[in-house]
């Protein structure tokens, strides 16, 4: 029996010219949370259209649980749940009739509907709303009532793209949870995010797109030796000497250019081990570059981020 729930092979597809996608592959093991991350533009909205079927490549193939995208877009319909950047809920409906609509499109036997309706509700924390119009919701509540539908036909593929925007930090805990809940009980999820925290804390595997192509992949801990043993972070405690505090401090990198928050004054680079940070010190100390704070550190997803991109997650 494969256990791959999604494969990408080659995946082409580009909007004018403007290349989306350019030869991605992708393969996602079953019962696993895949996080895929890049910045904006990179490609990870597109390939979940892709294997939505909501767009056809123009290159390449994709599969969802064996049934290919193009020539078995019901089949993959049928086997996927969808949730997107915004909530794709009716607001002239209540919760429980966007629920029981989308489970009616998933052709969830007709005696089933009001208690799988029901089990969503509860699961995400609605039961107390379920009768009020969807225009009266939060945010993070028509968030987790668009989530909660698109899990009504119990699809053992869930594709979540960047389910988390805009939500606050308590709702974005509570989702976390729920999609810990649903690989623990054996659902794929695809998650793509701009939020590295998210991706650490989820998935089993992760892939960085840029320019419509995965420019890496492995688990937290792999990407995150990509970058180096450890990251040396200095922040100056005049912003605007940071500039000077980054030149001071570039060949003692054992990567690439030093990461600068300008804004911040803080100097980012991987370096080999402590003794690092002492001659950081003795050269800013020479420059009259004065140190407000000097921290060796694991690198971080957002480390592996700069690292690859040459740009920060928004």
């Amino acid at each position: 029996m494969d256990t791959i729930a999604i494969r990408a092979e080659g995946v082409k597809h580009a909007f004018g010219d403007v290349v989306a996608l350019d030869g991605l592959d992708l393969e996602v093991e079953a019962g696993t949370v895949f996080g895929l991350l890049g910045p904006n533009g990179a490609g990870k909205t597109t390939l979940v259209r892709v294997l939505a079927t909501l767009l056809k490549p123009q290159g390449g193939r994709a599969v969802v649980l064996g049934h290919d995208t193009i020539t078995e877009p019901l089949a993959v319909r049928r086997r996927i749940g969808l949730a997107g950047q915004f909530a794709a809920v009716d607001e002239e409906l209540t919760g429980r009739e966007n629920v029981e609509m989308v489970a009616r499109l998933y052709r969830v036997p007709a005696n089933e509907v009001r208690a799988r309706t029901a089990e969503v509700l509860e699961r995400f924390g609605l039961t107390e709303v379920a009768d009020r119009a969807v225009s009266t919701y939060s945010g993070g509540m028509r968030r987790r009532l668009d989530l909660g539908a698109s899990l009504t036909g119990r699809p053992p593929v869930l594709l979540l793209d960047e389910p988390t925007t805009g939500l606050d930090p308590r709702t974005r805990q509570e989702l976390w949870s729920i999609v810990d809940e649903l690989r623990r009980a054996g659902t794929t999820v695809l998650l793509t995010t701009q939020y590295l925290d998210e991706a650490d804390r989820l998935a089993q595997r992760i892939a960085v797109v840029d320019h419509g192509r995965i420019v890496a992949a492995g688990t937290a801990a792999e990407l995150k030796t990509t970058v180096g043993a450890e990251v040396l972070a200095v922040r100056v405690a005049d912003a605007t000497r940071t500039a000077d505090a980054a030149a001071a401090l570039a060949d003692l990198t054992t990567g690439d250019e030093p990461t600068v928050d300008v804004a911040a004054g803080e100097v980012r680079i991987p370096v080999a081990g402590a003794s690092a940070s002492a001659e950081a010190v003795r050269r800013l100390d020479a420059r009259g570059v004065a140190v407000a704070a000097v921290e060796l550190q694991q690198p971080s997803l957002d480390d592996v981020f700069l690292t690859l991109t040459g740009k920060r997650a928004a």
